[in-house]
């Protein structure tokens, strides 16, 4: 390698390292979810019954940002915008409930909520939660959260990478982008199906997974799975 091919070299590591230390380094974000909603078991309520969204209650903004304690939650927790009847937003499709995966990843369950312009995602051990909140002039409307999977360890604490993206609609699909501002990552939207309405899941990998309404978490699901590599380090 020439000398001008190493020095055009280290701007690239120096920039790969310190996007290594913002992903699993930087100060994580600061946990807004209600304690009590944590606390809480999710896995007893009935999702078929859904709440009506008749503007009796709180709206979107009243309730603080939901996000994932750590790299994951412990057991299923309580919805975040249970006060919330705010009717949807023009524009939103009605996803809220509990949804549960009959392709690509099969098993998966996710639970949707929604108010507003407001949408939770709840699933795999992570809440990802976007849209108008308590917080937003200080946390803002993207998700500000951890990605779950945990790739190291050091002693006992988890490492994992942190997570950020906006929640839009365009065209009857929810739209996630990185950071707000990057690339699509993530695609949301219903369709048809034979058995009734179905929720679609493509990812930027190229991978698309189906899933299906449910009533009731199943029981393997209270629990969240320990997700990544896990290397112990020290």
């Amino acid at each position: 390698m020439t000398k001008k091919h190493k020095l055009f070299g280290i701007p690239a590591v120096l920039l790969l390292l310190l996007a290594f230390w913002q992903m699993f380094f930087s100060a994580r974000p600061p946990l807004m979810t209600d304690m009590a909603t944590l606390a809480g078991d999710g896995s007893l309520i009935n999702y078929c019954d859904l709440p009506e969204l008749d503007g009796s209650g709180k709206t979107a903004a009243d309730i603080p940002k939901g996000n994932t304690p750590g790299c994951g939650y412990a057991h299923f927790p309580l919805p975040i915008l249970a006060e919330c009847t705010e009717p949807l937003a023009e524009g939103v499709d009605d996803i809220r409930g509990l949804w549960r995966a009959v392709s690509g990843k099969v098993g998966h369950v996710e639970r949707w909520e929604q108010c507003g312009s407001r949408q939770v995602l709840t699933g795999g051990g992570v809440i990802h939660d976007g849209g108008p909140n308590l917080n937003a002039d200080t946390i803002g409307l993207n998700s500000n959260d951890t990605e779950g999977s945990v790739l190291f360890l050091l002693g006992d604490k988890e490492y994992c990478g942190r997570s950020s993206a906006s929640m839009t609609w365009r065209d009857n699909v929810l739209e996630f982008n990185a950071f707000g501002w990057g690339p699509v990552v993530v695609n949301r939207y219903l369709q048809q199906g034979e058995e009734g309405e179905q929720l679609v899941w493509e990812y930027i990998d190229g991978s698309t997974t189906v899933l299906e309404r449910i009533c009731h978490l199943p029981e393997e699901r209270k629990v969240p799975a320990k997700r990544g590599k896990r290397i112990q380090l020290f």
